[in-house]
């Protein structure tokens, strides 16, 4: 085989390759430039699905009449100077590979002017060969149209979906970038129609409600996570408990204003949820991290969507507490809405002080629990509590359920569930003082272990026995049990045992051992439904959730608690 040099055209269509791979991925380095032009006004237009026609119009710096050409050949780049500033990368676009990499698989052309310039200055590509220059009269600012993208490659063409598919990835890239920049006033219009409009307005709940709607932005809670000696700057937008989705597309994560993709991120937001959602719900999320340059690489992907932390763990670890700590404080109380269908005219719901303006009708949820973005008057709703009321028990239904009395109406708690937050925390708080509550068993009691226990109990030997158990080897897979936490006396300890290693295999590979350590001993522990209790037990478990970290959820994510506000029953019963 013989070895010859490329032919330049080649080089370039291979070259496209690695950074246009559908319109999707023109808009996105066009956009780019936009914002590191300093936009503040960026419009896209788009014309089938981006395959007839992109074009992306700013107000951004221009660019001079004699640099206009450079522009468009490859690694021109205004955004790097010396090889240093690779290590601390602080624009979205630095390779100068963008505008030539498009111009070679399209009919482009760009008209920009400075706003100290007296015109502009136009030029048009076919296939990355220049047609024609020269002056023109525009405004300040750039616009660059790309026609026919791929025609000159068909076979890359065949690979495209549908332009309505096409199209659906721009409006969700267009979200991303709205989403991170709120300073910035973003219009895309998709076959003549204006799809998504933001204000620009540099308020950050804006920019949600524009993307999200008021539904979605009224069940968010803002997090303003500074920056400390421990953490990087943790900013944005996490779901209440009670807004989920049923996978993970809902998470958005930018590192200083740039999108990126990046499991690490999902995985500490999930963690910070732990306790607080069911089974396979996922929360919505727009985060921001704000991170020294120099501490991730944006070079290690040709498109940039990934990026590399240096310090992978110190990432993890603000995301998590910044989220989790938002929740702790800010989650509210899970609210029933009433189900007369048609009868009982839709609850309004509200928006927290933070997203100005509104007070949108929402329709009930047939029944579900919802959390109390919902359902309340537009006078009582106003601020999120962060502890319960104080509640007085009335009775038991189904001896499963706790009636109680609260200065906001009648709230519903599920007994089991209840109990075993007050136990969750009770064991967490004496591990944490070192003062495991154990109790020694009159006779020590043999267990059988398969492989897979025996190695999670000599993993957790520590944790275990900082929450109150005592086991000893006692043979290849047999082991005795000496002592088990105080309050797990009434159940059978080999059993209980048994099943806290079973529940940490199933979920110890996502969340912290300990916890699901702690949530399985708390569930073994609590009382069950179907047990009758006294005024006096009702009172004593009411009082004790009331002072729980987070009084709202069973460390499974179940909800303890449902709230009726005297709203609701007043409407229910057709007294408003």
């Amino acid at each position: 085989m013989t070895i010859r040099i490329l032919k330049p055209e080649l080089a370039a269509q291979i070259s496209a390759g690695e950074v246009v791979e559908r319109p999707v991925s023109v808009v996105k380095e066009l956009v780019e430039n936009s914002i590191d032009a300093g936009a503040t006004r960026i419009t896209i237009e788009i014309k089938g699905g981006g395959v007839e026609q992109i074009r992306v119009t700013d107000n951004g710096c221009g660019i001079p009449a004699e640099e206009v050409a450079v522009a468009f050949q490859h690694h021109a780049t205004s955004k790097l100077a010396t090889p240093d500033q690779l290590d601390a990368i602080a624009t979205l676009g630095f390779r100068g590979e963008a505008l030539p990499s498009i111009a070679s698989v399209s009919q482009t052309s760009m008209t920009s002017r400075p706003p100290d310039a007296s015109q502009g200055h136009r030029i048009r590509l076919r296939w990355g060969e220049k047609i024609d220059e020269g002056p023109q009269g525009t405004a300040s600012g750039t616009s660059v149209t790309v026609g026919d993208l791929f025609g000159n490659l068909p076979a890359r063409r065949k690979f495209l979906r549908s332009n309505s598919a096409e199209a659906a990835r721009v409006h969700e890239l267009m979200t991303r970038y709205a989403l991170a920049n709120p300073h910035i006033r973003f219009e895309l219009i998709t076959e003549n129609r204006t799809i998504l409009s933001t204000p620009g307005s540099d308020r950050p709940e804006e920019a949600l409600l524009a993307v999200y709607g008021r539904e979605v932005a009224s069940g968010m809670l803002a997090i303003n996570g500074d920056n400390s000696a421990e953490d990087y700057g943790v900013s944005g937008f996490v779901s209440t408990p009670g807004l989920t989705r049923a996978n993970r597309t809902y998470m958005t994560f930018f590192v200083n204003h740039r999108w990126i993709q990046n499991r690490m991120l999902s995985f500490a937001v999930e963690e910070a949820y732990h306790g607080l959602l069911p089974d396979k719900r996922y929360p919505l999320a727009v985060l921001d991290l704000a991170i020294p340059y120099n501490e991730v690489d944006v070079n290690s992907h040709p498109a940039k969507r990934e990026v590399r932390f240096h310090f992978d763990r110190k990432v993890y670890a603000s995301v998590q507490r910044a989220v989790r700590a938002t929740l702790v404080a800010e989650a509210p109380v899970p609210t029933m809405t009433p189900t007369r269908s048609s009868a009982v005219p839709s609850s309004p719901g509200f928006f927290r002080s933070n997203f100005p303006g509104a007070s949108a009708s929402v329709s009930p949820s047939q029944g579900n629990p919802q959390w109390n973005t919902l359902g309340s008057p537009p006078d009582a709703a106003a601020t999120f509590r962060q502890t319960l009321p104080a509640l007085r028990a009335v009775g038991q239904v189904r001896l499963t359920y706790i009636v109680a009395e609260g200065p906001e109406g009648m709230y519903l708690i599920d007994q089991h569930a209840a109990h075993e937050r007050v136990l969750f925390d009770r064991i967490h708080r004496r591990a944490a003082e070192k003062s495991p509550e154990s109790q020694p068993l009159l006779s020590p009691l043999p267990v059988e272990l398969t492989p897979s226990q025996a190695e999670i109990l000599e993993n957790n030997s520590g944790k275990l026995a900082s929450y109150g158990f005592e086991v000893e080897g006692f043979g290849e897979r047999s082991y005795l049990v000496r002592a088990v936490p105080a309050i797990m006396t009434t159940q059978d300890p080999a059993q209980s045992l048994v099943d806290v290693l079973d529940l940490v295999a199933v979920e110890g590979l996502l969340r912290q051992h300990e916890d699901v350590l702690a949530a399985s001993i708390a569930c073994h522990s609590a009382i069950r439904a179907g047990k009758s209790l006294t005024e006096a037990e009702m009172t004593a478990l009411l009082e004790q959730l009331e002072a729980t970290e987070n009084p709202h959820t069973c460390p499974h994510g179940r909800p303890t608690l449902m709230h009726f506000s005297e709203y609701q029953m007043e409407r229910g019963f057709g007294r408003r």
